[in-house]
């Protein structure tokens, strides 16, 4: 954490220096005082800031690549004259446990077209997720499991 405010901090003495107060110029001397932290890195004590922004930008991503994948899937469906769909409930094993891996991982799954999150059991070990297609149940739970869910582990813990 303390790497985190040192980068901005850094990004904000960029700004009033180069005197340009413009969204662009505070992205450059972020990126700027990154390189600036991860090159002194070594001489201070280490900080897992630096794995944990590249996982970050990872995961982005990887999402962003799923999130294309599923609204090519659904809008193929509409445009076809014959639907593809072989909707259905599964149940997810958790390996999560923070309220705030079951809460980001349940919305990531609700905002990937074709999918909602539907309830998590009461005693957290199960998600119930809604799909529009599921063609092979354990796929799709393995898809889950080694995707979103294990990435979402990977950034918050």
């Amino acid at each position: 954490m303390k790497a985190f405010l040192s980068n901005i901090l850094l990004a904000f003495t960029w700004v009033a220096v180069t005197g340009l107060f413009e969204p662009i110029n505070f992205i450059i001397g972020f990126a700027l005082a990154y390189v600036i932290l991860w090159m002194i890195q070594r001489s201070t004590a280490p900080s897992n800031y630096f794995s944990k922004v590249y996982q970050v930008l990872s995961f982005s991503l990887f999402f962003g690549r799923e999130l294309v994948k599923a609204n090519l899937r659904v809008a193929h469906d509409i445009v076809t004259p014959y639907h593809h769909m072989r909707p259905g409930v599964v149940d997810i094993p958790l390996d999560v446990q923070t309220d705030e891996e079951i809460t980001l991982l349940a919305n990531l799954i609700t905002l990937t077209p074709g999918t909602l999150s539907l309830d998590v059991s009461t005693d957290r070990k199960v998600l119930y997720i809604h799909a529009m297609y599921i063609d092979h149940v354990e796929e799709f739970r393995r898809s889950i499991k080694e995707g979103l869910e294990r990435r979402v582990m990977e950034v918050l813990r």
